[in-house]
């Protein structure tokens, strides 16, 4: 996936936020469950210690046992904000306090926890503080509302624009590294292929190498093809009219293969074709077929007279096999050779190399 490792760093955000709002959320419940402190002058309440058990369970399951992602941050919280509402609910109604001082504490406790741990996520912030406030409100009845609404809407409305600034900077972000990524994969593509042909140069040839099939039962065969005199050519035409000539036969090869087929310029003149999945009658009626395409180009080369008076090409073409890819190619490059002393604008198998010698020995006695 393009933004893959952007996700993956936003969920580990998640995941830092969720254990520091339930290591918050533990010991503040610790503290309450703590007898003999101001805000514990009697026993614990029940929501207390169902706050603590709870955020201590959570927090060995998320820190030892899971790394998975798993969307618990907005039900923790208004889980965790349900039980405050208890808790604050509990002790008020006890009679042990007989002004707003608790609550107006309690709510501010229950911000602070939101704060740190949730500022970043509005939906679980307000579900958080909405079952305490609400709590808060009732039980106040009036005495000091304004206080308490102050209280409630200043970092309501402060992290709501928060929100509303960290959407615009994650979607920029978004948009960044997607163009990025398409940017890294354009230039990617554009240093494997050969500017003058556009077909694949020697690094491309490698990266199609690497995701090539090979299950066993895959025919491939490498087809290694030099232009006949073609520094002849380039003497006598210019190197002009060579980059020309050089492009039209790039083309003809690239029609006369299939698509799935991969067509490199391998060197100067130099073409090299992975004909994949087939087998060895097909790979000779392919490389004939090239022959043939580029013949027909009729590309006049009056210096190439002792084989046509057009370009031409000579091509060896050997299998790949568990030898690997240098072997195979090692092999076409003899072929290639040999058919170019057989006088050029012909195609010779790796397989048929020693019955070619033969005869070329006899010829030369």
């Amino acid at each position: 996936m393009k933004l893959q490792s952007y996700d993956e760093l936003l969920h580990s955000k998640y995941r830092l936020s969720l254990l520091l709002f339930l290591a918050l959320n533990l010991a503040a419940s610790l503290f309450c469950c703590i007898p003999g402190t101001s805000l514990t002058p009697t026993t614990p309440t029940l929501p207390a210690i169902v706050i603590a058990i709870s955020s201590a369970l959570l927090l060995f399951a998320l820190f030892f046992l899971s790394k998975r992602k798993l969307a618990l941050l907005t039900l923790v919280a208004f889980f965790m904000g349900a039980l405050w509402a208890w808790h604050i609910t509990d002790k008020y109604l006890r009679g042990l306090y007989i002004d707003g001082v608790f609550l107006l504490f309690s709510l501010i406790t229950i911000f602070f926890i939101s704060a740190i741990a949730l500022s970043d996520y509005l939906l679980a912030f307000c579900l958080h503080i909405a079952p305490a406030s609400s709590a808060v409100l009732v039980l106040d009845q009036g005495e000091h509302r304004l206080l308490i609404l102050f209280t409630l809407a200043l970092p309501l409305i402060g992290f709501t624009l928060q929100h509303m600034m960290r959407r615009r900077s994650d979607r920029f972000t978004r948009q960044l590294v997607q163009q990025l990524y398409a940017e890294k994969e354009s230039y990617s593509d554009l240093s494997m292929l050969d500017p003058l042909t556009g077909l694949y140069n020697r690094r491309g040839l490698k990266n199609r190498l690497a995701n090539l099939p090979g299950d066993g039962t895959s025919n491939h065969f490498v087809l290694l093809l030099d232009i006949d005199h073609f520094k002849a050519y380039n003497d006598n035409y210019g190197h002009a009219m060579g980059d020309q000539a050089l492009a039209r036969v790039s083309v003809a090869i690239r029609d006369a293969v299939r698509s799935r087929d991969i067509v490199v310029r391998y060197g100067g003149e130099e073409f090299l074709v992975l004909l994949t999945n087939v087998d060895a009658a097909i790979a000779m009626k392919l490389a004939e077929r090239i022959r043939q395409y580029v013949l027909n180009l009729e590309i006049p080369h009056l210096f190439n007279d002792r084989v046509a008076t057009h370009v031409t090409l000579s091509a060896g073409i050997a299998p790949l096999n568990e030898a690997g890819f240098e072997a195979a190619l090692a092999n076409a490059d003899r072929a290639l050779y040999v058919a170019k002393h057989q006088g050029r604008n012909t195609l010779l198998a790796w397989e048929n190399l020693s019955s070619a010698r033969v005869v070329q020995t006899a010829s030369a006695r």
